[in-house]
């Protein structure tokens, strides 16, 4: 069959043979066994539902086998036989094209070079899934391939409910992930319900089709560092960045380090991931040693070296051994996926990689204690750095808060805040949120590089036009993202689909768009689909990240993020999501997203005007009603350029007047 006929398929009539479990990939680890024999009896049903009655018999036996191996039905049989990658849009079987760019866009996140656990359909941060199995992307596809413009499909939380009538301004595709009620979202709560297959965590962009592969992030951790090196008065070359990581989103790391210019060491247990970094280019070396490490890290001090190191090893082992070897670290993160802990997020210091994932399986109570054990540890070391001198940040992986909950030493002498700041508390929201400025991408659907190079000339020139006007207090802004697209081509960042990232605001998205957009209607580039990070200015409220600086009681509310997926919907995405969990946890967060194609028409014109002012603004407005001034100033300048913008400002009130009573 060719590809079309397999997408037109959908879930085969006849079931294909059974696959070899392929160990060279990359597989997620062996989720706990959490059923009861009755829960897990509902999993199979939940499961077979899928398929017709006469494939039942054989079914059961492979699903049952599935979730007692690796605690998830992933329906590996169902598992496609072409290979997994954006096409150029015009080779999808679609009467829709805004649906064929949605499917391109589900494809590069499963693509090998992108996706984290490909064949359990995971993108990133070790859960983070597109589908929960094989049946759901089959049926997905196919529903895709048949929609017009007049529809709309409906995915709760992987499952593709079917499609629904609408009318051709409505999104093609409204996705949901993990929506629990409140009172069932704890952690266990989701390895329950995904194993009975009725709910998924999305992270942010996996389950909102719109990962552009560790590009994103190498952006978002260009700036932090930069700006990180700014805060402390140094600058990058010869000075230490010290963190770890190396999976989807955290892989970015020592990529970022490598841009900004310094020296960066980045602990990595996995071993296949490491070396795939290392054959990306994206780390320069890697090194198994401690000693080794630290004669390494001397010289590059040395030599002022601009270089990125993966050290195969746990991360604590590095911090204990900088302290005894008085190596200086000036930055120090980290940026494995603390909100997935007890689930191959993060990995106890002491034990082998092997080690730890089959006490993971097979031990979980054991395990949790060997986690938080490492944290206390890992904690400690990071205070003895600090002391000397380190500037040490969260990474909105949620280090801090289950460092806590371990019972580190990481508590400010209040008892209520952490001792060291979230880097958007620091960095990103007073010097990008507050302002605007978030992690605006696109696609070039064609496939071809030259429409990416297009791309970045015309985002480049607008910019640099938008500058010679900006207001002092955005210039470093601006300044920064012009240089980042002046050399996203030499820094060979395309990781899957024809893709690019820079932090604009709502005036720099929204003509870079409209730039975009003229391009296509003079057929000088092929169609782009927009979208951006959930990690962004209105996307998502986190109280531990995105909103951390948000100082007046309602980081912990979701109204921003809920807001702003229903006012994207009706204001022209051509598909929207919203998703319990994201890179802080499950239960700690709410984010959104969307996408949006651009296709040269004078509609897609006025979709983009719309929905990009108030994709941006309605958080500058909620940051401005928490009082940052930064966000103050942006949303008046919003209001001067836009007659229809009316915000409720906030009053200030005296500290004096407050410390009288």
């Amino acid at each position: 069959m060719t590809f079309k006929e397999q997408i037109l398929e959908g879930i085969p009539e006849q079931l294909p043979s059974v696959k070899p479990f392929e160990k060279e990939i990359n597989h997620a680890p062996k989720r706990k066994a959490i059923l009861t024999k009755e829960e897990e009896k509902l999993a199979l049903r939940n499961a077979l539902r899928y398929f017709d009655k006469k494939h039942h018999k054989i079914l059961i036996k492979e699903f049952k086998n599935e979730l007692d191996t690796y605690g998830r039905i992933y329906m590996y049989r169902l598992r496609p036989d072409y290979k997994m990658y954006a096409r150029p849009i015009e080779e999808y079987p679609a009467k829709s094209k805004q649906a064929a760019a949605i499917m391109l866009m589900i494809q590069n996140n499963l693509d090998y070079a992108v996706a984290q656990h490909p064949h359990e359909l995971i993108t990133y941060g070790g859960n983070g899934g597109v589908f929960s199995n094989w049946a759901q992307y089959r049926l997905t596809m196919k529903y895709l391939a048949e929609m017009n413009d007049e529809q709309t499909l409906v995915m709760y939380s992987g499952h593709p409910m079917g499609l629904f009538p609408s009318h051709k301004n409505a999104p093609r595709v409204v996705v949901t992930n993990g929506m629990m009620i409140p009172n069932y979202s704890q952690p266990d709560d989701w390895e329950k319900f995904n194993a009975l297959g009725v709910t998924q965590y999305g992270q942010m962009t996996a389950g909102s089709y719109m990962y552009i592969g560790p590009q994103g992030i190498v952006h978002g951790t260009t700036i932090t560092v930069l700006n990180g090196f700014r805060k402390i008065k140094k600058e990058p070359k010869g000075n230490l960045f010290v963190t770890s990581g190396l999976g989807g989103m955290s892989g970015a790391q020592p990529k970022a380090g490598n841009i900004a210019g310094c020296i960066t060491v980045c602990a990595e247990v996995n071993p296949k991931i490491t070396q795939v970094r290392l054959d990306q280019g994206w780390i320069n070396e890697k090194i198994t040693n401690l000693d080794e490490l630290v004669t390494r890290v001397n010289k590059a001090k040395a030599n002022k070296e601009t270089i990125s190191i993966a050290y195969l090893g746990n991360i604590v082992d590095v911090w204990e051994k900088f302290d005894q070897e008085n190596i200086h670290i000036d930055l120090g993160s980290d940026q494995t996926s603390l909100h997935n802990p007890w689930a191959g997020g993060y990995y106890p210091v002491g034990l082998s990689f092997e080690e730890a994932n089959d006490m993971m399986a097979n031990n979980p109570e054991a395990f949790k204690t060997e986690v938080q054990k490492t944290l206390r540890r890992h904690a400690k070391a990071i205070n003895k750095h600090t002391a000397k001198g380190t500037y040490f940040f969260d990474y909105g992986n949620a280090f801090l808060l289950e460092a806590s909950r371990a019972g580190a030493d990481v508590m400010a002498k209040n008892g209520v805040d952490f001792k060291y700041p979230s880097y958007v508390q620091d960095i990103m929201g007073p010097m990008c949120f507050d302002y605007g400025f978030g992690p605006f991408r696109w696609v070039c659907a064609s496939g071809k590089p030259e429409d990416l190079a297009k791309t970045d000339a015309i985002a480049c020139a607008v910019l640099e036009e938008i500058k010679q006007n900006s207001p002092e207090e955005i210039q470093q802004q601006m300044a920064d993202n012009i240089q980042w697209i002046k050399g996203a081509q030499e820094n060979k960042l395309v990781v899957g689909s024809q893709a690019r990232i820079l932090y604009a605001d709502a005036e720099g998205r929204a003509k870079i768009a409209e730039a975009f957009n003229q391009a296509i209607a003079k057929e000088e580039i092929g169609t782009v689909i927009l979208g951006r990070d959930h990690h962004d200015v209105s996307g998502t409220d986190s109280p531990y990240r995105e909103t951390s600086n948000i100082y007046d009681g309602s980081r912990f509310t979701a109204d921003m993020a809920i807001h702003n997926v229903i006012g994207d919907s009706f204001r022209g995405a051509t598909w929207v999501s919203i998703h319990n969990g994201g890179g802080v946890g499950w239960g700690e967060v709410i984010n959104g997203g969307f996408g949006m194609v651009l296709d040269g028409s004078k509609e897609a014109s006025t979709r983009l005007k719309s929905m990009l002012f108030w994709d941006v603004n309605n958080g500058i407005s909620r940051r401005s009603w928490a009082r940052n001034e930064g966000a103050i100033f942006a949303i008046k300048r919003a209001m001067e350029i836009e007659p229809n913008l009316k915000v409720t400002l906030p009053n200030t009130v005296d500290d004096a007047i407050i410390d009288s009573l």
